[in-house]
């Protein structure tokens, strides 16, 4: 299947995986996939990723290297389950604080009952608000992460200026994503898990298998790692790079607000 991305241009804007949807659109047929995938986040990902998603966050969080020291403030955005912020914690060895911000409620609910049951509710707020309209001053978070969320908003330049926005000097902004797989062969193979077995396991698991004919198409649909770096950069972040993970399957892509 040949699928043409979006560039560093634009274009996420009013693509609905491969569909084309009005201005203003996007947002809430977004909020509806992950009302029903909210329970079952883990497994969408496992399913998504063949459960190398956790592996990549591991390394996420290891890059990020958060100080063990009070104090340290860190943005968790498209995090509502609150799988990146408890790494985070545990890796800063309960020092730091996440503040978890998702546009969606069901997503957050999952998220808050299980940092009740982990134990970090003080380490740990849960915030339901848009990642293009972040509701915190300038220059508040010491960082700022996001994984397998920006491709789900609209408009990810307008985004990526928020996060520079609220980051302090000398903050860091990490984000993980399905990318562009590089590697010749496994590119064919991962696309014919992704696109022909993905929306039929997540029907058997759940019911309903559209919500992952839309990720799946929606990873198709973005950036690859070279444009999205360009949009990074754009925002106004310093010393872009990216690392790619299991062939490209996913990327890593780190700025500093210098």
């Amino acid at each position: 299947m040949s699928v043409e991305r979006t560039t560093a241009a634009g274009g996420m804007e009013t693509s609905y995986g491969f569909k084309r949807v009005g201005e203003g659109e996007k947002q809430s047929l977004v909020n509806d996939v992950f009302h029903k995938v909210a329970n079952r986040y883990d497994l969408m990902n496992d399913l998504m990723s063949g459960g190398l998603h956790r592996l990549w966050k591991d390394a996420m969080v290891t890059w990020l290297n958060p100080p063990k020291r009070a104090g340290w403030k860190v943005l968790d955005v498209a995090g509502g389950t609150g799988d990146i912020a408890f790494r985070i914690v545990d890796a800063s060895h309960g020092h730091a604080h996440a503040t978890v911000l998702d546009i969606n409620g069901s997503m957050l609910a999952v998220g808050r009952d299980r940092a009740q049951k982990k134990g970090l509710s003080g380490n740990t707020d849960f915030v339901e608000a848009n990642a293009e309209e972040l509701p915190f001053a300038d220059a508040t978070f010491d960082a700022y992460t996001i994984a397998f969320g920006i491709r789900n908003v609209p408009r990810i330049a307008v985004a990526l200026g928020e996060a520079f926005r609220v980051l302090k000097p000398g903050g860091r902004f990490l984000c993980l994503e399905f990318s562009e797989v590089e590697m010749p062969l496994l590119d064919k193979a991962y696309e014919a898990w992704a696109f022909n077995a993905i929306p039929k396991i997540g029907k058997m698991v759940t019911g309903d298998g559209e919500p992952y004919s839309y990720l799946v198409e929606s990873i198709a649909k973005f950036p690859n790692q070279a444009n999205f770096a360009s949009m990074i950069t754009r925002a106004g972040f310093d010393r872009v790079s990216f690392r790619n993970y299991s062939g490209g399957i996913a990327a890593l892509h780190s700025g500093w607000k210098l």
